[in-house]
């Protein structure tokens, strides 16, 4: 069950059958808390995680682990299930006095030297300026990136990749980085996709995202204001005592991720199909 996060009593029922979810896409900066359950998951579904990986310090990402686990998280779920089923982000790239181009150069050429071998991509993006963020972004001093700033950072970025055997690509990107052999990608991604399934699969364009977003129709079950981390660029958790209230109506037990269902709630079941087109193995 998941709320409608623009009508709160509209609640759709999402069937979770194996028959109908083709693959599921996990978006982290920390899954350590779901490593116990990954085996039981890839009895079911193929995935993938989006993790994002950043080298900010407490003022701009509070509540996650020390990097160095972080690290080692990374490399299990790429060892236990593949490098394909796990990608790097670096995500958002912020310029401020403190984190300059100079800062974002250094951590990145270490990240990508401590994740060589266990992933195949990295996915970047300059951070985007939100309302509900930017009071957050004020208060750090982020400042909007120059072009100048933008083709440096590639640059440097995309020579780091290539020395690293990782391919860059940028997330929901109007630039053009091709002359730094950056590609345009996506979080729903129907090659990476197509390829954990083993199958031709049939996609179109998600109509509910923005125009530059390349991401295939999916069907989002989490909910905003439930993480913890308190990152200040996440347009997600915008309210921290939001996110406290959440988590102190969180069930185990509950079909929903936050609370229960309630006697004004009016549930719909959503229409969904495989997007399989084959079981014709094709890697």
């Amino acid at each position: 069950m998941v709320r409608n996060p623009m009508n709160y009593h509209g609640v759709s029922r999402i069937s979770l059958s194996p028959d109908l979810v083709d693959c599921i896409v996990f978006w982290s900066k920390n899954p350590a808390p779901l490593l116990p359950y990954l085996d039981q998951i890839a009895e079911k579904y193929p995935f993938y995680f989006q993790f994002t990986m950043n080298a900010y310090g407490t003022d701009i990402e509070p509540n996650l682990p020390a990097i160095c686990e972080r690290f080692d998280t990374f490399r299990y779920i790429s060892e236990k299930y593949g490098k394909e089923s796990i990608i790097w982000r670096y995500d958002p790239v912020m310029l401020t006095k403190q984190y300059s181009i100079d800062w974002h150069i250094r951590n990145f050429t270490y990240i990508a030297d401590q994740l060589k071998g266990y992933t195949s991509s990295c996915v970047f993006s300059f951070v985007d300026i939100y309302d509900k963020v930017k009071n957050n972004l004020k208060a750090e001093n982020v400042v909007q990136h120059t072009q100048n700033e933008i083709n440096i950072i590639a640059r440097e970025f995309s020579g780091i990749a290539h020395a690293n055997a990782i391919t860059l690509k940028t997330c929901a990107e109007e630039v053009d980085l091709d002359e730094y052999g950056i590609e345009h990608s996506c979080c729903v991604d129907p090659v990476l996709i197509s390829k954990l399934v083993r199958c031709d699969i049939s996609t179109k364009k998600d109509i509910n995202q923005r125009q530059i977003c390349g991401c295939v129709e999916s069907i989002d079950i989490g909910q905003y204001n439930t993480c913890k981390h308190g990152c200040k660029y996440c347009y997600a958790n915008y309210s921290q005592s939001s996110v406290q209230k959440c988590f102190a109506a969180h069930i185990a037990t509950s079909p929903l991720l936050i609370g229960s269902i309630e006697p004004s709630d009016k549930i719909t079941d959503r229409k969904i199909k495989s997007i399989k087109l084959s079981q014709i193995s094709l890697f």
